[in-house]
Order: C-alpha cells, then structure tokens, then sequence
C-alpha cells in the first residue's frame, strides 16, 4: 500500500482505514465459532471426522478451559463404548510400520471393519516439533471412508506414545471404529506403556538387522504377542526365514504368558501385500483363545491409566505451582554450580508445593 506524502496530508487526502470498525466486524463474523461440548459429543457419536478430529485436539491441548471441556466429552463417551479391538504396533524406526498400517488397514476395511490409527511421531528434544506426516506416507488409507488416521507428537512422554493416546483411544471408540491401530515411534525398551493400553500387541521387526540376539535381551519381546518379519521380499526372503527361526528359538527363553497364549513369529511384506492375512488371522486366534482374559485385561489397562493420569496431574501441579517456578530456576542455577546438591534441590522444591499458600 502506497503511503500517504506530506503534501498529500496538508492536501487534505485521508489515509485508508487498514482495520476500519466494519472490517473488523467482518472479521470476526467470519471466524467459526468453536462447537461446545454437547455438539462434539453428539458429532463423535454420529461418527464425524471432524467432531472427532477437533475433540481430539482439545484433549491434548494444555490450556485449562479446554482440558474441562475434554473432561466432559470423555466421560461421555466412554459411557458410549463398543466392543472394539486395540492393536498396538512397535518396531524400530525404518521397519516399516507406516507402510505395513496402510496396508494392514486397508485389508480390515476391505473386511467391512471401520478402522482408527492413532499414529505417534518423535518430538525433537531440541525444537520440541513433530513432523507429523503419516497421513503423507498413508495416501490410500487416508482416502478410505471407513478409515481415520490421526498423528499426533510424542512430546515428552515416554513408551513412544502421546501424552494422550488412551483418551483419544476412547474417542475413537465412540465414534464406532471397530479396530484402533496404535502406531509408536519405536523406542525399544520403554514401549511398556504401549502393552499397558491395548489388546494385543505386535512387533515388527528387520531380517539381517543385527536385531535377532539384541531382540532376545529387550523386555518388548516378552510383551509381543506376534513378532512379524517385514520386508520378506526380494532379496530378503532368505534372510527372513533364517531371522523367523532365531526369534521362535528366542521366544522360547520367556515363560509363558498368563492367558496361555504362546506368541508366533510370522512373515509378511508391506510391498508385496504378503502374509497380511495370516497375520490377521493369528489376532482372531488369540481372540478365541484368550476370550476369558480379555475383560481383566481391560480393567488392568483401565487402572494403569488411572495411575498414569495421577503421575501426569501430580507432574503439572508441581511446575504450575507459582512458588516452584519461581525457585525453580534459583536452584536450578545452584545444582549447576555445584552449589547444592540434585537432591537437596529437589527435596526443597517439593517441600515447597506441599505447603499451603
């Protein structure tokens, strides 16, 4: 915009108004009016996308009056739970998880099965961002109906899972998908907290990795309940017999599992659309077999996240306490000069929240 001379203004030529009271009002008659509660709910339960998408995003939103608002669509909705299968799928970066989701997800819809991924991706340590593009590399799925495929960041929390994953798990639930696929980021050893929220748990993993002595020392093979060799393709095929035969072997070092499952080793291929079915028909197998254990297996994954949302609360507390983050940064200067102990610090941080204000 060309501005306004000096022999303009004494010429009495006026500035345009750039925000004029009607633009303004414009404006903001524009901007959508965020839906309340009830309508989310209502749109969850209908199985729109786009209620569940942005319900979604106020659960892991921190603010405040958007977290009493997700407090309320969760209740709700867990009230409106189906029965429902949670497949939580691990292996480490570069095994192919994405591919083998698009994949597996689209043979379930194929089977007349409305399908949610909940996929996590690594939040940097340094810029604290995600890339967040599994929708990107999950074209076709993406498409599909009766397929919904929400990534969210890992953030701090560790098992390579969302802050939030069990509640959107809920959600998702409500909306009346049959099957939710958890896709992690593959963090190896503290993927516990994946195993803690599904109903069966399936690890990929690489032939001719290096992976199959360093898989029988990681506690995430005891919890699996397939291991599937991707990538058998190609020139890969021989590799991944041979690797299919050390994991059963290694699989055999554990005790057996309290439902009597005993976990297989299968293999598949993304690619070459291989050995998806047979992995599909393992999971019924183990529903059969382990029908009686399922409900208790529930509950169990209901009291971890009772325990986890305390650690979580008790965790925000401490660091919205005004007090702690005004001494938080004194001590912090003091343990790093040697000054004062961690634990001392840390003993007199906590002394200071347990106080009444």
């Amino acid at each position: 915009m060309k501005p306004i001379s000096a022999l303009e203004e004494k010429k009495g030529v006026k500035a345009p108004e750039i925000f004029s009271a009607s633009s303004i009002s414009k404006i903001k008659s524009s901007r959508k009016i965020q839906p309340s509660a009830t309508e989310l709910i209502e749109g969850i339960i209908k199985g729109n996308k786009t209620a569940l998408s942005r319900a979604i995003t106020l659960i892991e939103s921190k603010n405040q009056e958007h977290l009493k608002k997700a407090n309320t669509i969760i209740d709700t909705c867990l009230k409106e739970q189906k029965n429902t299968l949670r497949i939580g799928i691990t292996g480490v970066p570069g095994v192919g998880k994405s591919t083998f989701i698009e994949v597996f997800g689209t043979y379930l819809t194929s089977l007349g099965k409305k399908v949610a991924v909940l996929a996590v991706d690594p939040t940097s340590s340094l810029s604290k961002g995600s890339i967040l593009g599994d929708k990107t590399r999950m074209e076709a799925l993406v498409k599909d109906d009766a397929a919904f495929i929400r990534p969210s960041p890992s953030g701090e929390s560790l098992g390579g899972v969302a802050r939030k994953t069990r509640e959107s798990i809920v959600l998702c639930e409500a909306a009346g998908f049959d099957i939710i696929l958890i896709e992690t980021v593959g963090v190896g050893q503290s993927e516990t907290a994946v195993h803690s929220m599904v109903d069966f748990f399936l690890l990929l993993k690489l032939a001719g990795a290096g992976d199959e002595l360093q898989g029988i020392k990681r506690g995430i093979m005891e919890m699996a309940d397939i291991i599937a060799i991707n990538k058998a393709d190609g020139k890969n095929k021989q590799a991944a017999k041979i690797a299919k035969v050390e994991f059963s072997r290694a699989l055999h070092l554990y005790p057996p599992k309290e439902n009597g499952w005993i976990p297989n080793v299968l293999q598949c291929s993304a690619i070459e659309n291989t050995g998806i079915d047979s992995i599909w028909e393992t999971i019924q197998e183990y529903l059969t077999k382990t029908e009686p254990f399922f409900k208790e297996k529930r509950k169990q994954q209901n009291k971890y996240w009772l325990l986890q949302t305390i650690d979580d609360q008790l965790k925000t507390n401490f660091y919205n306490h005004k007090k702690v983050q005004e001494q938080l940064k004194v001590l912090t200067d003091e343990v790093m000069n040697n000054q004062i102990s961690p634990f001392i610090a840390a003993e007199q941080l906590l002394s200071i929240q347990q106080k009444k204000d």
